[in-house]
């Protein structure tokens, strides 16, 4: 299977959630996330988001997991993105990968990972390298 990459803007909206009792005595953030990919990804996606700031200028992690509804280069259905990622001191670590057999509809056996670019200014952009069965380059 060839890999193919996508690249497009999206907008995201994160809201704060009461944090439970586990994630408040771990002094983690919990929030909601809603995003709107546009491009060869056109979707909309959503999740939660556990996150953790340091007290050093720059350093913070969160997880997340969105599921994300839509179509990929035409093709419909959802999958799922499974985030872990860290700032250590203002150097940004991403994993973004599509979680293993999550793909439904025509985006069956979709595996994959992205990247997201936060431009200044906060615009948002997504680069996407994807397999999916049946799609070659």
């Amino acid at each position: 299977m060839v890999a193919l990459t996508v690249n497009g803007p999206f907008e995201v909206q994160l809201s704060p959630q009461p944090p439970t009792e586990a994630a408040s005595q771990a002094g983690l953030g919990r929030m909601t996330l809603d995003k709107r990919f546009h491009g060869p990804l056109e979707a909309i996606s959503s999740g939660e988001m556990l996150a953790f700031r340091s007290a050093v200028d720059g350093s913070a992690g969160y997880v997340a997991m969105e599921t994300v509804r839509g179509t990929l280069a035409g093709q419909a259905g959802t999958f799922v993105l499974q985030h872990s990622s860290t700032m250590n001191r203002g150097m940004p670590t991403q994993s973004i990968t599509v979680v293993p057999d999550s793909g439904t509809g025509e985006l069956v056996g979709l595996t994959g990972r992205m990247t997201i670019d936060i431009a200044p200014g906060g615009a948002h952009s997504y680069r996407f390298e994807y397999t999916l069965p049946g799609k070659a380059g």
